[in-house]
């Protein structure tokens, strides 16, 4: 779908706008419209406090914690450390045995913004919505997009073709204008930023903001390993495939060689299993089961058997550094590019 000459005014007009006018920053009262995206085993309070100091916000997956009284000591812990938004990312469906648990503790500690996954939000946003709380939806098309928009969500967040983890099929060049056209409500950009001129250039194409990841899993911050950390800086966008081996929803992960040897496919029998309708949604969770315990191992520790999760976005990492001169980089190669256009 083209942009029409109005639409692409309207863009240009936006990316003359200072960041702290975007919408993101508008909404979450941030001087950068950038969200340090929430990444299953990776994000941590250390790297949210962090983005919150360097005048940003972040989220960590509530599965990030085996218990919902960790995920209320991790929310506690932020708070008073700092002063600043976050938010807790959810997967709304019934392979995650929380849910119900985690949405209670993120409404009652009233994080700021709650990212909803996988799943139908309105609960999430009903409950979300009574204590305060934003919501914001993950999506990858339109249909989708009007969904949530109907039941309330506060702004969409657009995983596209480029993104880390569970990627969408849609390049954001093509996914960002259709949103926009589609919806009314915000929508920040998932995936495809790996620089200052990169997040610029999604300005153009409609973003509200953006959720940024793989761009921090080599930061001084995170807790993985350090063999992790050291393949996001040794490998590039050449080297990142889509498998289905992890979760069942297909996930971008780093080819390193054992993943060239297990391969990224599941095998006739999962599939058989998968296609079954009695049986897909006890598949999928144990796939997931299965494919987060191996995930888990990676991330912390290295071994021949490493699966490490990261999108294309490595291609910028050059070295394991601080968040804060990470959000710099950004920021400043954001100001580069606005300075040329």
């Amino acid at each position: 779908m083209k942009m029409c000459v109005h639409s692409k005014k309207l863009y240009l007009h936006r990316m003359k706008l200072d960041p702290s006018q975007v919408a993101l920053s508008k909404m979450l009262n941030i001087e950068f419209p950038l969200i340090v995206a929430p990444m299953f085993l990776v994000s941590n309070t250390k790297m949210i406090i962090a983005a919150i100091e360097g005048g940003v916000t972040g989220a960590i997956p509530a599965l990030n914690y085996r218990t919902t009284d960790e995920l209320r000591n991790a929310i506690q812990e932020i708070r008073a450390a700092v002063d600043g938004p976050f938010g807790i990312n959810l997967i709304v469906n019934k392979s995650n045995f929380l849910y119900k648990d985690q949405l209670k503790v993120c409404c009652e500690e009233k994080v700021d913004f709650i990212i909803t996954s996988l799943g139908s939000p309105r609960q999430t946003i009903e409950m979300a919505h009574q204590n305060g709380v934003l919501v914001f939806c993950d999506v990858v098309d339109e249909k989708y997009a009007r969904k949530v928009e109907e039941l309330g969500a506060d702004a969409i967040i657009a995983v596209n073709k480029e993104a880390g983890g569970h990627a969408g099929p849609t390049s954001y060049k093509e996914l960002l204008p259709r949103l926009k056209q589609a919806c009314k409500i915000p929508v920040i950009s998932a995936g495809g930023v790996g620089n200052g001129e990169e997040a610029y250039s999604m300005l153009e194409h409609g973003a509200d903001g953006w959720s940024v990841g793989s761009l921090f899993i080599a930061s001084e911050e995170s807790d993985v390993s350090q063999g992790y950390k050291q393949a996001c800086v040794d490998y590039g966008e050449k080297d990142i495939v889509m498998t289905t081996k992890l979760s069942g929803t297909p996930c971008t992960v780093i080819n390193t060689p054992y993943v060239q040897k297990v391969g990224t496919r599941q095998n006739a029998f999962e599939r058989f299993l998968n296609k079954n309708k009695r049986l897909k949604k006890w598949m999928k969770a144990l796939t997931f089961v299965r494919g987060s315990k191996r995930l888990q191992k990676a991330a912390f520790s290295t071994t021949y058997k490493t699966v490490w999760c990261a999108g294309p976005s490595i291609e910028h990492v050059n070295a394991i550094r601080p968040i804060k001169d990470i959000i710099e980089d950004l920021k400043n190669g954001f100001d580069g590019a606005k300075q040329t256009s």
